[in-house]
């Protein structure tokens, strides 16, 4: 690890200030940040520590959920509210990680962690997502965990956050401030971006600019909602394929769906073509089916993980009987 000054800002207006800085990153829980520093795969100069400056509420209102990105992982999996009208987010923050990384862990810094492709977690490596241009060796290489949604020739890796896919399927949006005091609002589902030519772009975010709080819509497909999770061994392990998925059902009437993937996609997944397919149809086994063929159109398997994609269908038919 190369040193670098800790910055102890006392408002967000001064952390924002701090980070406009060169090599300038924030920092909360620090679960991934210090692992990458540790690695050499980040070396930045100016570490500014956001602890007691960021929100870390958990609120609820007729407009819905709003969670401070400061609020520890697992707070909001246990906070009443959350599990019992949000229950996709309560499940996807509890198969995250370890109980005691998700006492560290925020929730702005879950959305931002980094890719556990091997080749970008090992300098000795080529790497787009590090070094622009430099290659991808996981293309030809061990890409047995990684995306097959969302690829390009420059980076195939996998987006790792559990959260974010819930997030996504439930419509959720990211608060955001930039250095001159001005905010906007982003959708979760256009905040990462795919590869293209440029993976190391991985968000919208500017220079300095700062995650303040995710939002939730009140919707009543969100109570009735899951978060299936498929992985190597059952716990602290990240996902061969995740699932989050929600309904509204009247009778046996589908009036709205939602399907989001984890594990198969460089961002996480919204699927809105098999949404668009379950919406007015009965809740059924052949309906799900057929939905799940939908999302996985347009995959691109590479050399070891064809086996995603039965494993992705299988996942969304099993979560969307879970809550149907």
């Amino acid at each position: 690890m190369e040193a670098f000054d800790l910055i102890r800002p006392t408002t967000i207006d001064d952390a924002i200030r701090a980070a406009q800085r060169d090599r300038s990153r924030f920092i909360a829980g620090g679960t991934d940040l210090m692992q990458l520093m540790k690695d050499n795969v980040e070396s930045p100069l100016h570490v500014i520590d956001v602890e007691g400056v960021l929100d870390d509420h958990v609120t609820l209102n007729d407009q819905g959920l709003r969670i401070g990105a400061l609020a520890r992982m697992s707070d909001v999996a246990a906070h009443a509210e959350v599990v019992r009208g949000y229950p996709v987010i309560a499940q996807a923050l509890l198969a995250s990680a370890s109980p005691q990384l998700r006492n560290m862990a925020t929730i702005g810094g879950n959305l931002l962690q980094r890719t556990r492709c091997g080749y970008f977690r090992d300098t000795g490596f080529p790497c787009n997502k590090r070094v622009k241009g430099s290659g991808c060796p996981a293309i030809g290489g061990e890409n047995r965990l990684l995306a097959i949604l969302g690829g390009s020739d420059t980076c195939i890796a996998t987006h790792a956050s559990d959260l974010a896919v819930a997030l996504v399927a439930l419509d959720a949006m990211v608060e955001l401030r930039h250095a001159d005091g001005a905010t906007r609002t982003v959708a979760l589902v256009a905040f990462h971006r795919e590869p293209g030519a440029t993976p190391h772009l991985e968000t919208v975010l500017q220079p300095g600019e700062l995650i303040t709080a995710i939002t939730v819509p009140a919707h009543p497909l969100a109570r009735r909602s899951a978060y299936l999770k498929v992985r190597d061994r059952a716990s602290f392990e990240f996902a061969l394929v995740s699932a989050a998925v929600a309904l509204d059902i009247d009778g046996q009437l589908i009036r709205e769906a939602r399907i989001a993937l984890g594990g198969v996609g460089t961002k996480p997944w919204r699927a809105q073509a098999a949404e668009t397919a379950l919406r007015g149809t009965p809740a059924t086994g052949e309906k799900f089916r057929r939905a799940a063929e939908i999302a996985l159109q347009g995959a691109r398997p590479a050399t070891q993980n064809a086996f995603k994609v039965t494993l992705a269908q299988r996942a969304i038919v099993r979560a969307l009987h879970s809550v149907a």
